[in-house]
């Protein structure tokens, strides 16, 4: 049985409390999180944020993910006692997760640790049913790769990853054109994305695979309904990771896994 869990940051009293890493530079997009994860109403946990102090404004391949460790961790080192459990919020195989969870601190007080990419993946099973896939709607064509193989490391199933994994497809837009360039072509290419999404077989999940996607939902259910019809098309999960991060996070620190 787990161990419950008071929160152990003195600002709160006996309130838990996450703190959600935003690991590049651009404070515009922490700040499009914050009402994301307000519609949980985890009342009793207290969530704080850290944006990257320097470094990549858009991490737009593993060079940049790399590169931001650099700028967050020297200030993240310094807090690590502070708080109950830590979301890294980088649609990613991002090397901040396993950096943390080797922390000595992180260990000693066995504080939970994920990341957007892994909270999707992992909720994406266990929602779908066993004949159905999940996909990754993500930004540039460079993700299509790296999240693939990420996919395939994080299940260990080697080329078995197929039978659940529909795969990714991509907007060609990086995370900070999500909220600069036209409202009307940032619909356009996530709902083409979808739709490319769909036809690699029957998908009943799909994750948005950047932080900047959230709120897009909308868009991606739009596309679903156009693409499968009404029924069909409103069944399939759209999995946000930002709230899977913060919801399996919460679900960690009550029990104390």
């Amino acid at each position: 049985m787990g161990e419950y869990r008071q929160g152990k940051n003195p600002r709160y009293s006996k309130m838990r409390s996450i703190l959600i890493i935003q690991p590049n530079s651009t404070q515009s997009m922490t700040d499009a999180l914050k009402p994301l994860v307000d519609t949980l109403q985890f009342k009793d946990t207290a969530h704080e944020y850290f944006t990257a102090p320097s470094g990549p404004k858009s991490i737009n391949d593993e060079d940049d993910a790399v590169e931001s460790v650099k700028h967050c961790l020297p200030g993240l080192q310094k807090i690590l006692d502070r708080h109950d459990g830590y979301l890294v919020a980088c649609y990613s195989k991002h090397p901040l997760v396993p950096i943390l969870k080797s922390e000595s601190v992180i260990r000693a007080g066995r504080t939970p640790v994920t990341g957007i990419f892994e909270a999707s993946v992992s909720t994406s099973l266990q929602i779908i049913h066993p004949d159905e896939k999940f996909g990754i709607v993500s930004t540039g064509k460079v993700w299509e790769n790296i999240l693939s193989e990420a996919v395939v490391d994080f299940l260990g199933t080697g080329s078995e990853a197929s039978k659940r994994f529909a795969g990714v497809e991509t907007t060609g837009l990086n995370a900070t054109d999500l909220h600069d360039a036209p409202p009307e072509e940032v619909r356009k290419r996530m709902m083409d994305a979808v739709k490319r999404l769909l036809k690699k077989g029957k998908v009943g999940a799909i994750c948005l695979g950047c932080a900047g996607m959230a709120g897009m939902d909308k868009m991606v259910r739009e596309a679903c309904v156009e693409e499968l019809g009404d029924a069909e098309g409103k069944r399939v999960r759209i999995v946000d990771g930002v709230i899977a991060g913060v919801a399996w996070l919460e679900g960690a620190v009550r029990s104390g896994f």
